[in-house]
């Protein structure tokens, strides 16, 4: 059979886009850097969204909506925010055919915004903590974009909360990060993250701390997938966020945010993909079984069908394809492309025998099951290679992954397609300087340990350097 996408190992890139556009995850948009999400990628991100909000919700924030356009002087009020978002900016300047009196941002994220309202909202410690976030599109204006993993505009979710104090704040940013972000990553995307702390150098413009999340792809980059912000009283200071405090006195609240983009998509596909397609994740995927009809043949059709339904009983997402117009071979080829966990395949010859055939994803093996433990089956297979995907990505990173003693040989290994560990001290600002020099970024600080630093001053910690999309 001749192949379907050009082998990872001979052009990952080419490889990637090849995918996007066979298994219908993304096209590109109309205007350079924009996309198109088709619905078999939509449904996967819709996942994402489902999973993501309900741990949104448990960490007690609640979804609003601000505004698409703000007004550039908001911008400008906090003047690292503005100067470290200034290159990718869209601005509007007219607008029903006359020249505007101010101009208007396209959002880049929403800080600015949110905080005017969090000013108007706030009166009293009683009003805190404020716990916010919003689902929306942003734009930023790429140099470089590529589908899902840096496109002008992008579909996010963006949390903003005030708190009463530095400590609550920070406990907050850290829980979001934990709590919400790395349990989603790891338990549902199957992705062995690490958390870690921003250097200086690469903090989120106006922050005080920035916590991050990050992936190894399939060659050996890293994915940024998430991150959450101590932004201090910056912001606060700025719109003028004040509170009166129980002894009656007025003070600043201490606010942060946090954020997550359709670049995890990206980061799953080449996290999980392999040769013959997407590797969706069974938590992850809209269609977690697909029950296939081989031939018409007496019975066939309707057996599927009941098996499509024994299934959506037993809690398993699955679809029905009897698309017999179709040959099969060129349907079970799509199904791979697409990533569905697990094929049921119901033919006459098999069904004579009481049996379908069970083809996991994960790794191909195709099994006999008897008809009347093919739900039980389908939903451990499900477990187990939701299981086994985390595993194998976890082997990978670590087998990519080497220990040094010096800047020039982390940033060796950076170029060779890995990642480095190494001592900060070893490295420092001096050093990462040069690394961005050779296209390396310092991707996290961490703990010996594997815990979040609380600076980047802290003794011992380490460094993890890599290069990355």
């Amino acid at each position: 059979m001749a192949r379907v996408l050009t082998p990872r190992a001979e052009d990952f890139p080419r490889w990637y886009q090849e995918l996007l556009a066979k298994a219908e995850v993304a096209d590109n948009g109309p205007v350079r850097g924009t996309m198109v999400i088709r619905p078999a990628g939509y449904a996967i991100w819709e996942r994402m969204q489902a999973e993501m909000d309900a741990r949104i919700k448990a960490a007690g924030a609640q979804n609003a909506y601000f505004p698409l356009f703000i007004p550039e002087s908001y911008l400008r009020r906090e003047a690292e925010h503005v100067e470290g978002f200034a290159p990718e900016l869209a601005v509007v300047t007219h607008g029903g055919g006359k020249p505007l009196a101010e101009p208007l941002v396209v959002r880049p994220t929403s800080e600015t915004v949110i905080g005017e309202y969090l000013a108007k909202w706030i009166s009293s410690y009683r009003d805190l903590p404020l716990l916010l976030n919003q689902w929306a599109n942003v734009v930023r204006w790429e140099l470089r974009p590529r589908l899902l993993l840096r496109t002008t505009e992008f579909l996010w979710q963006e949390g903003h909360t005030a708190h009463a104090t530095e400590e609550d704040a920070g406990r907050y940013a850290r829980r979001i990060l934990h709590d919400l972000y790395e349990d989603f990553m790891r338990s549902v995307l199957a992705m062995p993250v690490v958390a870690g702390r921003k250097t200086d150098r690469e903090r989120f413009a106006g922050a005080t701390s920035t916590y991050t999340l990050e992936g190894m792809m399939g060659d050996g980059k890293a994915l940024q997938m998430g991150t959450s912000h101590e932004l201090g009283q910056n912001f606060a200071k700025a719109f003028d966020i004040v509170f009166t405090g129980q002894d009656g006195r007025q003070e600043h609240a201490w606010t942060t945010s946090w954020g997550s983009t359709t670049r995890m998509l990206g980061g799953l596909i080449m996290c999980h993909g392999d040769d013959a397609g997407l590797r969706v994740p069974p938590r992850a995927a809209a269609t977690q079984a697909l029950v296939a009809v081989v031939k018409v043949a007496e019975g066939v059709p309707q057996a599927a069908a009941r098996l499509r339904d024994e299934l959506t009983a037993a809690g398993v997402r699955a679809a029905l394809d009897d698309r017999v117009d179709t040959p099969f071979g060129r349907r079970a080829v799509d199904a791979e492309l697409k990533g569905f966990p697990v094929r049921v395949e119901v033919g006459p010859r098999d069904l004579a025998a009481g049996n379908v055939v069970l083809v996991r994803r994960f790794d191909g093996a195709k099994t006999p099951v008897p008809l009347n433990t093919v739900a039980e089956t389908v939903v451990q297979t499900l477990a187990r290679d939701q299981q086994a995907l985390y595993d194998e990505a976890l082997a990978r990173r670590e087998a990519n992954t080497v220990e040094v003693r010096t800047a020039d040989d982390a940033v060796a290994a950076a170029i060779e397609g890995r990642w480095a560990r190494v001592p900060w001290s070893a490295l420092g600002p001096e050093g990462e300087a040069k690394a961005n020099a050779e296209g390396v970024t310092v991707r996290c600080l961490v703990r010996p340990d594997g815990t979040v630093p609380g600076s980047e001053d802290e003794p011992g910690i380490v460094a993890i350097v890599a290069r990355a999309y």
